[in-house]
């Protein structure tokens, strides 16, 4: 039996949720204020890496062939202000002077400013991992290591400038906004489980385990619920946008370009409503996988992208749209601190050594990037969206699943829905009490743990009022 759409909504429900029923294509918001209606234009465009190009910055096979390709999806909302741009990417991530670059195209594309542009990632492995001054880094070197194709990358920009122009002769009305949640079974777990007696990281659950004593453990701290936003022209869903914290892998590093298993997901919702433009967000997924339900084989993938679908297809159940009454952006500069177990001499000297493998060259030359990124003082943007009671809060890298919770904790009375994985400079951003513990993640963590204080601080600016 074919399932009737979630975008359905009866007109009894739309008008019980509506108290200004009757001008439908107005918002009430721009009723109530006598100001240009809210709009909002849906873009997407193709972002999947040539045969040949780097793969998670060069630490893995390049690309051999696409087995389904990439996609920059997003929104440009208008109305509120100067025009408002969020963007999802299925990349691995976009660091330093790359997600700059990105935000200033997208912004210089809707006529807005990148204080006012939120671009994040899902973080895919088969999937490019962009960072321009680690490309020029490790081009010096002149031995053939790349972590990406400049020129693939400047494409990209070019059509992120033409999407978004092309989408805003056709933006829509935006009059009502929903949201919804739904408990995903079978899919997080976190990968810092099994701790020895004096409290350090023994050993850990990847993306993928085979791994009996840790497959047997339990899930350890998640957040299980796929959250899910969505704007409305009356009656008409337009764009959704789902949020879920995980490592989106199931399987990589043979040169197949996929979108894994999240992306697959989205892309079968995309299909059941092919007039909604339909995002996937990665939440502060940067300690949890799927490793005690994943063994990394091509079924695990299937069974993987079911069950966010199924959280998706849940989670949109629940919607229940309201009058759009309260539109604000809130933007917040945090200057995030250097690890200084990381001394550019020792960088160097790795990323000089032709005995080491790539992977152990680049991670080096990014981290050079970043520490000069700290010594010219450039911020990382903290960004958060509110409509309403919901509040669409963008975070930077591999931000630990304790901060998506914590932001929930700091509005209570709110929906806050977090993405993670946007400005990917720091890598793995680990809460203060993992630091002790070590562990992969504290290990190549480019901040030292004064950044908890710091990115805490930012995030309760972002989501204030």
């Amino acid at each position: 039996m074919k399932q009737e759409p979630v975008s359905l909504i009866t007109r009894r429900r739309f008008l019980q949720s509506s108290l200004l029923a009757g001008a439908a294509a107005v918002s009430p918001l721009a009723r109530a204020a006598g100001t240009t209606p809210l709009r909002i234009a849906s873009f997407r465009f193709d972002v999947t890496p040539p045969v040949g190009h780097p793969l998670c910055g060069g630490w893995i096979t390049p690309v051999v062939d696409c087995e389904d390709p990439l996609e920059a999806i997003g929104f440009v909302l208008l109305g509120a202000g100067k025009p408002i741009v969020v963007c999802v990417v299925d990349w691995t991530g976009i660091l330093n002077e790359a997600h700059i670059a990105w935000r200033a195209a997208l912004a210089e594309a809707a006529g807005t400013t990148p204080d006012r542009v939120a671009v994040q990632c899902v973080h895919q492995h088969d999937a490019p991992f962009v960072c321009l001054h680690s490309e020029r880094l490790v081009a010096t070197q002149g031995d053939g290591m790349r972590v990406m194709d400049v020129a693939f990358f400047d494409e990209c920009l070019a059509r992120a400038r033409a999407a978004v122009k092309a989408a805003l002769p056709q933006a829509r009305p935006v009059t009502h906004v929903a949201h919804g949640e739904a408990r995903v079974e079978k899919v997080a777990s976190n990968r810092r489980i099994a701790l020895g007696p004096d409290g350090k990281l023994r050993k850990q659950r990847g993306s993928s385990c085979k791994d009996p004593e840790l497959i047997a453990m339990p899930e350890g701290l998640i957040d299980p619920m796929l959250k899910t936003v969505a704007f409305y022209d009356g009656a008409e869903k337009l764009v959704a946008c789902h949020y879920y914290a995980t490592h989106p892998m199931s399987h990589y590093g043979k040169g197949h370009v996929s979108s894994d298993f999240c992306g697959l997901a989205r892309k079968r919702r995309q299909k059941d409503e092919p007039g909604c433009a339909h995002l996937y967000f990665n939440g502060a997924g940067g300690n949890i996988g799927a490793g005690k339900y994943n063994d990394g084989s091509p079924e695990a993938r299937v069974q993987l992208t079911r069950r966010i679908y199924d959280g998706i297809v849940a989670s949109e159940r629940s919607l229940q749209p309201a009058p759009i009454t309260r539109v604000r952006w809130k933007a917040s500069n945090v200057l995030l601190p250097t690890n200084p177990i990381f001394k550019e001499d020792e960088l160097r000297a790795m990323l000089a050594d032709k005995k080491n493998v790539p992977a152990n060259r680049i991670r080096p030359a990014m981290r050079i990037a970043w520490i000069h990124r700290v010594a010219k003082r450039t911020p990382i943007v903290l960004s958060a969206l509110h409509v309403n009671n919901v509040a669409m809060l963008h975070m930077p890298a591999e931000s630990f699943v304790e901060y998506q919770l914590r932001a929930q904790k700091m509005q209570p009375r709110r929906f806050v829905a977090t993405a993670a994985y946007g400005d990917g400079g720091p890598w793995y951003i680990p809460v203060k009490e993992e630091y002790p513990k070590g562990g992969y993640e504290v290990s190549v963590a480019n901040c030292a743990e004064a950044v908890d204080a710091i990115l805490t601080r930012g995030m309760r600016e972002a989501l204030a009022g």
